[in-house]
C-alpha cells in the first residue's frame, strides 16, 4: 500500500503562484509513475502532469505546459508541482497519484491507471 498526502494548496490572484507536495509513505519503492490530476466543480477529473521513475519522463496537459513544473525529492519522498502564472481556470481541487505498473505515454495521461490517491487539495485562483 501507498499512502499520499496533498498540501500546498490555497487561494491566489491570477498570475501568482503556488507550489503543491505530495508525501508519500508505505510501499513507495513500488511505484513506478505518479501523477498531479484535479477536478473543477461540475467537471471530470483530468489530467495535469505526471513523471515515470523508470527513466525519469515527464509529462504535462496542454493546458499547463510551460507553466507548471513537476519534480520530486527522492529522500523525503515527496513530489512536488510547482504552478506559475496561475488563471482562474486552474481552480480545482488538486489530486496526486501513483501507479504501481509501469504506464507508457498514453495511459500515464489516464487516471485509471493510478492506483493510490490522495485526499485533494484545493486551489483557487482568482480574478
Amino acid at each position: 500500500q501507498v499512502q499520499l498526502v496533498e498540501s500546498g494548496g490555497g487561494l491566489v490572484q491570477a498570475g501568482g503562484s503556488l507550489r503543491l507536495s505530495c508525501a508519500a509513505s508505505g510501499r513507495t519503492f513500488s511505484t513506478n509513475a505518479m501523477g498531479w490530476f484535479r477536478q473543477a466543480p461540475g467537471k471530470e477529473r483530468e489530467f495535469v502532469a505526471a513523471f515515470r521513475r523508470s527513466d525519469g519522463s515527464t509529462y504535462f496537459a496542454d493546458s499547463v505546459k510551460g507553466r507548471f513544473t513537476i519534480s520530486r525529492d527522492n529522500v523525503k519522498n515527496t513530489m512536488y508541482l510547482q504552478m506559475n502564472s496561475l488563471k482562474p481556470e486552474d481552480t480545482a481541487v488538486y489530486y496526486c497519484a501513483a501507479a504501481s505498473q509501469y504506464v507508457g505515454t498514453v495511459r500515464i495521461r489516464t487516471d485509471g491507471s493510478y492506483d493510490y490517491w490522495g485526499q485533494g487539495t484545493q486551489v483557487t485562483v482568482s480574478s
